[in-house]
């Protein structure tokens, strides 16, 4: 929205800054997170008083999870309102990767705020039926697929990119959709699985999102593009801005999430961002680039995977418990200790996910 005082501008004011991205991409977080400590505390109190007994803690999950009964769930409400309106208030409205990131993740947090209303209103772990998410989720995910690929240069339409290998791509062709329906609904449910300890997802959300906003601003750039041999986007640069609204509102949730978490961030925020995620990787076809920038999340979904599996075909456990998280927790290890080091390892692995931009 503020982009437009550039209409006010002769070339050399105040006003030309809202030109450049990076200015926006700073005011975008700047301010997710004032809206974050602003409002913070009156979301928690009214979600305390709503929800009474809060979210309900798994009879089966660590013994040492049943100290957090009674904490109020849905704090994803507040990272989505400050990215919402960060985004709204200084992105490009005109550009529609912009739309088709924002509206994937408020789908995702109405799916995720459906779930967790459920359970709270309830008083059970189990919210919308698995099936009933999977649905809905697809149809978000599909659409956004189509949507992507009608403003995709029409040399990378229906194209798979791959990374170090810059100049190869893979024609998907009908199969570009559901591939990235994989890609969406799949980071959204990954991130939802690593939503288990006081801010385990958030920081590495922060990271992926700002490695990703990286990559976004990169290949919409003709001139970047060119330099790191990498497909050129148009339009994508203007996700930057969108990204820096998630890391500043991330950073506002977790000054109440970290331990002891005042409140969690249940299915609301963990399905809107993990779509956002996924949603990104498609519009700027870096989707295999997520797999690496967002690598704890693929370990953690794949670690329940592998349980599942292992136990219906021989009735045995590969881990303590899944996710993998759950694992280490039941091996005696503290949750600072866990999410401090998986944070560690998230941070390496963007470092990574970046690399490829420049590494043939």
């Amino acid at each position: 929205m503020l982009y437009w005082l550039t209409l006010l501008s002769d070339g050399g004011d105040f006003f030309n800054l809202f030109r450049y991205i990076t200015f926006r991409a700073g005011g975008a977080f700047l301010t997710a997170l004032i809206f974050g400590f602003l409002f913070g505390k009156p979301l928690i109190a009214v979600l305390r008083k709503r929800q009474g007994k809060g979210q309900p803690i798994r009879d089966d999950g660590p013994e040492g999870h049943f100290v957090k009964a009674g904490t109020p769930t849905m704090g994803g409400l507040l990272i989505v309102g400050a990215l919402l309106t960060s985004t709204l208030l200084w992105a490009r409205l005109d550009n529609p990767f912009v739309w088709m990131v924002l509206l994937v993740t408020m789908a995702f947090a109405a799916i995720g705020f459906a779930d967790d209303y459920a359970k709270v209103s309830k008083q059970t772990t189990a919210g919308v039926s698995s099936r009933m998410r999977l649905l809905l989720g697809f149809i978000i995910a599909g659409s956004a697929a189509y949507w992507a690929a009608q403003f995709h240069p029409e040399e990378l339409q229906n194209q798979l990119a791959l990374p170090v290998f810059k100049n190869t791509l893979i024609n998907l062709g009908y199969l570009f959709v559901p591939f990235s329906i994989i890609v969406i609904v799949g980071a959204a449910n990954a991130v939802n699985l690593t939503d288990g300890l006081d801010g385990l997802a958030i920081m590495p959300v922060m990271i992926a999102a700002g490695a990703l906003g990286v990559i976004a601003y990169a290949v919409g750039r003709v001139d970047f593009t060119e330099y790191l041999d990498v497909h050129y986007v148009p339009g994508t640069g203007e996700i930057l801005v969108f990204t820096a609204g998630i890391f500043g509102g991330g950073l506002g949730f977790l000054w109440y999430n970290a331990p002891p978490a005042a409140v969690f961030m249940g299915d609301t925020g963990s399905l809107a961002l993990g779509g956002a995620l996924g949603a990104i990787a498609v519009a700027t076809k870096h989707e295999l680039v997520l797999a690496i920038v967002g690598g704890l999340f693929v370990v953690e979904a794949l670690s329940v995977i592998i349980q599942v599996l292992y136990f219906k075909r021989t009735g045995k456990r590969v881990f303590l418990m899944a996710p993998i998280h759950h694992h280490y927790e039941k091996k005696g290890w503290a949750e600072p200790q866990i999410v401090i080091r998986f944070w560690i390892i998230s941070l390496i692995l963007a470092m990574i996910g970046l690399a490829t931009l420049k590494v043939r």
